[in-house]
């Protein structure tokens, strides 16, 4: 049975922020931009947030569906390491605005920037068993960085943004390889939110945790998958991705200890396979839940897709928890896919200066978890909400009452 992604959409925000820009102001050393390779970081609004991120990314492909295909959603689930409430998942407020049938199981997962693939799994798998043919699942990734990165390395890296994947057995933009999945966890403490508005880890021991789990996730899948070759299995690849520059020295490190493969030929190779993924990424910034899904958009609008290709994927979520899974994009993905016009929207986005970013960082930092009762203060945004939203039916963050988050269509 073929079970995968029907559809996908990736919504990177209405406003960015240019990098280069930012390591100047900041004061941060101009000789660690390059190993970044990003230009710009997506930059969330005062009136947006994980919920409005989420609807927007989804309501493209929901408008696509006929009635009868809506209606055929049985299951709505978000990934987020960015929740409103303790209890409640965002899934609740994006089945709301999204008018989908009550009919519909809704849930959350969490597990940092693994939880998007811990729900793509769990939405296949699903599907998969067939409990309800023909039934389909919605499954968004969606986080919002807060600003407990001000003036840190980690700042320049960190965007907002959701990233929607209809999954049912019509898996037009990528059919998983049911079964070809290998995993690898523990705990560490390389990367948390211990309180409410911050993040905070240790960069290297991240890295190091990042690379150790993609080395012996890959090795597990090789145990799942008989013969399988870093290298030869694969037409393309797609990982996880905090910042290009660490997908490339990821990337070089397999091909050093599977391949031992040399200089000439490792560059090639991240220029073949990985480098397609990267394009959108690049103009975002980590979307955390939604990283490698970002990637998987960027690599479906880039790649070389005159036939069905294989890809393998790798996730990673601090903590940690990581897999190395694969499946077989088709040549109906990048038509369906260039119709979202996913690299018109980034195009088209507001660039923020350093003082409308100041401001917005300000703003946004007295709307996360726990907010009781506040009204959204549009005045100084007012000339971006009219360039960039109003009138264009993006779902917008109007205020909480007695913490039930309200919002509107723009």
């Amino acid at each position: 049975m073929r079970v995968g992604i029907e559809a996908i959409n990736a919504y990177g925000g209405r406003a960015c922020l240019d990098v280069r820009m930012l390591f100047q102001a900041r004061g941060l050393d101009l000789g660690r931009f390059d190993n970044l390779m990003m230009e710009s970081k997506a930059v969330a609004m005062p009136f947006e947030d994980p919920v409005t991120h989420a609807v927007n990314a989804a309501k493209p492909l929901l408008d696509a569906l006929s009635a009868e295909e809506r209606a055929r959603i049985e299951l709505v689930v978000t990934a987020s390491e960015s929740g409103l409430d303790f209890g409640k998942s965002l899934a609740c407020y994006v089945h709301a605005h999204l008018g989908l049938s009550r009919n519909c199981r809704l849930f959350e997962t969490k597990q940092a920037c693994y939880a998007g693939t811990a729900a793509l799994q769990m939405a296949v798998a699903w599907v998969a068993a067939q409990v309800s043919p023909g039934a389909k699942a919605l499954v968004i990734a969606t986080d919002v960085a807060g600003a407990s990165a001000r003036n840190t390395y980690a700042e320049p890296a960190q965007g907002s943004g959701a990233v929607a994947m209809l999954v049912s057995a019509k898996p037009d933009i990528l059919a998983i390889d049911l079964g070809a999945s290998g995993c690898y966890s523990f705990e560490v403490m390389d990367t948390c939110r211990p309180e409410i508005n911050m993040e905070t880890g240790d960069p290297d021991l991240s890295l190091m945790s990042y690379l150790d789990c993609l080395e012996h996730s890959f090795l597990d899948y090789t145990v799942k998958v008989e013969g399988a070759d870093f290298q030869d299995t694969f037409a393309y690849l797609a990982f996880h991705t905090p910042f290009a520059g660490m997908v490339s020295g990821a990337h070089r490190m397999m091909m050093r200890k599977q391949r031992k493969g040399g200089p000439e030929q490792i560059k090639a190779d991240f220029a073949r396979r990985l480098a397609p993924s990267l394009h959108y990424g690049a103009r975002v910034g980590n979307v955390y839940s939604g990283s490698l899904y970002l990637a998987l958009c960027s690599l479906v609008d880039h790649a070389d897709l005159g036939q069905p290709q294989r890809v393998g994927l790798f996730s990673y979520g601090s903590g940690c928890s990581s897999e190395f899974f694969s499946g077989v994009i088709g040549p109906e993905a990048q038509p369906a896919l260039r119709r979202m016009g996913i690299g018109a929207a980034l195009a088209g986005r507001h660039q923020l200066g350093m003082d409308e970013f100041e401001q917005v960082l300000d703003a946004c930092d007295r709307w996360g978890f726990g907010v009781r009762q506040q009204t959204v203060e549009r005045g100084p945004f007012e000339r971006i909400y009219e360039e960039q939203f109003a009138r264009r039916g993006l779902l917008v963050l109007t205020g909480v009452d007695n913490y039930h988050r309200e919002y509107a269509w723009s």
